[in-house]
């Protein structure tokens, strides 16, 4: 990603200034801008703005404040993916197998899940696609939104992707993964003990928050 980009250089060569990681993105979108001539390519924000977030969530100290976002198979809106949703204090994941990822199917499914959980989810910040434009119907969890272009503002849920891509490549149908499958893949990450979690495990922590 560039903003790994701009921490390695920023490590590697301390001697040369180096704009930082919203600066390089705006760089990039302005060229894209005029290249199309001149034709917008920002996104409005779709609700909330992150920057709306309590600082307790930016803080971490308060749990079950969630990233989300999808992981996609095939990029077309009529085939399946997953929403992957992130705890930002334990890391822990959710993976909803969603049949397309059309925004009133992805809100849809969302409720559905906090609706069965509903003591687990007191915020959810989502990437500003347009998959995510009927998350404002919402209820039972506030809902925000990243800058466009800024995945940085999700990291944690970005890394857990990452992880979720050792189960399901890019370019690959997701019709022939089952629920099973995907909730065994969502347990290999949630089992995992982690660094970052001083060797604990993501599912450890996150029932000590919940029974708690």
């Amino acid at each position: 990603s560039i903003d790994e980009f701009v921490g390695e250089f920023k490590r590697t060569m301390p001697g040369y200034p180096c704009p930082s990681t919203p600066t390089v993105y705006r760089y990039i979108e302005n060229k894209r801008h005029h290249s199309h001539g001149g034709h917008a390519l920002h996104k409005k924000h779709l609700g909330n703005s992150i920057e709306q977030r309590p600082k307790e969530v930016e803080d971490r100290k308060a749990p079950l404040h969630w990233e989300g976002d999808l992981v996609k198979g095939i990029r077309r809106k009529n085939q399946p993916a997953l929403m992957t949703l992130t705890e930002r204090t334990t890391r822990f994941e959710v993976v909803i197998k969603i049949p397309d990822y059309r925004a009133s199917t992805c809100q849809r499914l969302l409720q559905k899940e906090i609706d069965r959980h509903p003591d687990w989810f007191k915020s959810i910040t989502f990437d500003n696609g347009s998959e995510f434009a009927d998350m404002t119907k919402i209820k039972g969890c506030q809902i925000y939104f990243a800058h466009p272009y800024s995945p940085w503002e999700r990291g944690t849920n970005e890394n857990c992707n990452g992880l979720l891509r050792q189960f399901f490549s890019k370019g690959k149908h997701m019709k022939d993964k089952s629920k099973a499958y995907v909730q065994q893949a969502t347990n290999a990450i949630n089992h995992k003990y982690r660094r970052i979690l001083q060797y604990h495990t993501a599912e450890e922590l996150f029932k000590q928050y919940i029974s708690s």
